[in-house]
């Protein structure tokens, strides 16, 4: 059972309506996942920036800026995503970034590869993004991995990856301790 108030638009208080609006009007409203249920409130870790709504309002800012204003491509990107929902068991992230996936060109194939660990999948920048993410979250990237992979990254794609690593495992870890409903 969720621990994470469910709360619907006409329960908000202005500073909630606020961030309200700038996750389902922002990039994020157009996605190909769906962010609020039947009733308007909204779905997965988005509910919970709504508790406490300026660090609510500055995740949502990140999580728009990983996902819409990177230099990633969307493939690339979206299997960052997937290898931290898979490493954290995170049904919601999971179920969301496959869609997302879908629509940035990956197969159902690569899909399932990427939630099983397979090491091999894309082209050499995706695979050096799965290896520098993969590292991560082991908890470090030796020296070894970081050559294999930088290049064909660059370091400015390598900070991309930390922070990327670095937010999706925060939503993992809110949703896991929220009890926070699996998408529909």
């Amino acid at each position: 059972m969720t621990r994470q108030p469910r709360l619907v638009p006409a329960s908000l208080d202005p500073a909630q309506a606020a961030v309200y609006r700038s996750i389902t009007e922002g990039p994020r409203g157009n996605g190909p996942f769906a962010l609020v249920d039947a009733d308007g409130a909204l779905r997965g870790p988005f509910g919970g920036f709504l508790l406490s709504p300026r660090l609510g309002d500055a995740l949502q800012r990140l999580g728009a800026a990983v996902r819409h204003e990177g230099s990633l491509s969307d493939r690339c990107r979206e299997l960052a995503i997937l290898a931290v929902a898979a490493f954290h068991d995170s049904d919601f992230e999971r179920k969301a970034h496959e869609a997302a996936g879908r629509v940035a060109g990956l197969s159902e194939m690569e899909l399932a590869a990427v939630r099983d660990g397979a090491p091999d999948i894309g082209d050499e920048t995706e695979q050096a993004c799965l290896r520098l993410v993969r590292a991560m979250l082991r908890g470090d990237v030796d020296d070894e991995t970081w050559s294999a992979s930088v290049p064909p990254l660059d370091a400015a794609a390598a900070f991309e990856l930390t922070t990327l690593v670095g937010y999706y495992s925060t939503l993992a870890l809110q949703m896991r301790v929220l009890r926070v409903d699996q998408p529909r």
